[in-house]
């Protein structure tokens, strides 16, 4: 064969082009009637269902599309008489994710062959995470810092803190050749995710790929967040002249550090240090929130994921990224607002705390924590009605108090 034309007239190469226009599976061939081609369009017409089957809003869908659309975009040949466009891709992805379907009931559904819906999930997990992440979870800066503990104080009243850091085990299918790496001491196999998480339960900075079988300690000692602890700053307290470092809080699982503080040893509890524990518990929650809500809409995340420890770590951050991408374009989920609680057992009901004025922070690590507040209590079971008005001796005010309510905390 000396020309071009006599090398594409050769048998070979024409039994090669008819064998790629006829690989499709008969029940793939007319994409046409594919979930995407019959339902995409009507959903955009109806918000509330769009977000129930997206997990998220119309404009926000646009947004994330516009952003990857590059990235998922194919050169085309004329070979391809339905080519998958990026939108489809992006459908295809959010489904698998929100409703944790395997591979081969995505192809039945969209009509597609079950190796390129995998290939498909891999690419736009891939392209969600390289696009989103530089804006919805960037590296924490000074400033970035600085705002974060701001609202922490507003919304928390804990001071100086940069963050809720705790660790979660997501599931995953028994890897080849692996041991008892994979497994945790829940008895599942699984993949840890180390979140830090800011006051509106957004995503600050997360590490995902660690053994099941390590703790959160273990995990926390062996992450690139420990190693850049050691950059966290002074600062002043609100309202004082005393400086202390930024700090996160953690739960007991880590270790206790300059800027990583955890709760109090129930051997060595007080009334102050109860109260203290409270405290950074209400803080930390969070990260437990973040975890929630991410779980609660990202259906995957319930059952373990039938894919290589890898394919699982993209996965993983594709959802924490869309995680921030949805509270950033349409608000952080209300959880913010203290609740009252209620016993109807003892007939007990016990009021929020009304902070009136605060001259100086806490008792234990900062400083001295005095709290000018008023807290109504009423013991309906008992018929006792007591307010207690705490307006300086804080140590004293507290330990009474707790003394006289321990049954109902």
């Amino acid at each position: 064969m000396d020309s071009d034309e006599e090398f594409f007239a050769s048998a070979a190469v024409i039994n090669v082009v008819m064998k790629k226009t006829t690989g499709i599976h008969p029940l793939n061939r007319n994409r046409l009637k594919g979930e995407f081609n019959s339902l995409y369009k009507n959903l955009r017409q109806y918000p509330d269902k769009f977000f129930n089957y997206t997990r998220m809003s119309i404009n926000t869908f646009d947004y994330i599309l516009t952003k990857i659309h590059s990235k998922l975009e194919k050169c085309w040949t004329n070979f391809v008489v339905n080519p998958i466009t990026p939108c489809e891709k992006l459908i295809l992805t959010l489904r698998y994710l929100a409703t944790g379907a395997s591979f081969t009931s995505l192809s039945y559904l969209f009509k597609i062959g079950r190796t390129t819906v995998s290939v498909i999930v891999k690419e736009t997990v891939k392209a969600l995470w390289e696009e989103l992440q530089p804006k919805h979870m960037p590296q924490p800066s000074k400033e970035m810092i600085t705002e974060i503990a701001d609202d922490f104080w507003k919304l928390w009243k804990f001071p100086n803190c940069a963050g809720a850091i705790d660790g979660k085990h997501i599931r995953i299918q028994c890897p080849p050749h692996s041991g008892s790496m994979f497994y945790n001491y829940n008895k599942f196999f699984s993949v840890v995710l180390q979140g830090v998480a800011d006051s509106n339960c957004k995503f600050i900075a997360i590490e995902v790929g660690g053994y099941g079988k390590q703790s959160d300690g273990g995990t926390f000692n062996a992450s690139q967040f420990y190693r850049q602890l050691i950059l966290i700053t002074n600062t002043n307290l609100p309202g004082s002249s005393i400086k202390m470092p930024y700090v996160f809080v953690g739960d007991e699982a880590y270790p206790l550090l300059e800027t990583l503080l955890r709760p109090y040893s129930s051997r060595t509890i007080n009334a102050e240090r109860e109260y203290f524990n409270k405290r950074l518990s209400r803080a930390r929650r969070c990260i437990e929130c973040a975890f929630r809500i991410m779980t609660s809409k990202w259906r995957l995340l319930w059952k373990p994921i039938e894919t290589v420890p890898d394919f699982v770590d993209i996965i993983v951050k594709a959802i924490c990224i869309l995680h921030n991408a949805i509270i950033d374009l349409e608000g952080s989920p209300n959880v913010n607002q203290d609740t009252h609680t209620s016993n109807e057992n003892n007939g007990s009901e016990v009021f929020t705390q009304q902070v009136k004025d605060l001259d100086n922070l806490f008792v234990m690590p900062f400083a001295v924590y005095v709290y000018k507040y008023a807290l109504i209590l009423k013991i309906h079971k008992y018929n006792i009605s007591k307010t207690y008005l705490v307006l300086g001796d804080f140590s004293q005010s507290l330990s009474n108090f707790f003394q006289t309510t321990s049954r109902l905390w």
